[in-house]
């Protein structure tokens, strides 16, 4: 009995492709699913425009800070 070796070789690529083709949609399907999940028992908190605007304050307060702490650390190195 002779069996054409490209031709197995075809199948058995087609059957591996297919079957990580087939594993892929079924984790997008899945992961998609955990997002709707996670998003409707865990919902995003919604920051208001003023607690917003003292935050981003704050951390340009903060950079200033750092920023001044750094510089006296290196004056202080250099003598």
């Amino acid at each position: 009995m002779e069996t054409n070796l490209v031709i197995e070789g075809f199948k058995f690529m087609g059957l591996g492709m297919g079957t990580v083709f087939s594993f892929l949609i079924i984790m997008i399907f899945a992961m998609n699913l955990m997002a709707k999940i996670v998003t409707r028992f865990f919902p995003e908190i919604q920051v208001s425009d003023k607690v917003a605007a003292a935050t981003a304050v704050n951390a340009q307060n903060k950079t200033k800070k750092i920023a001044a702490a750094i510089t006296a650390a290196i004056k202080h190195h250099r003598g």
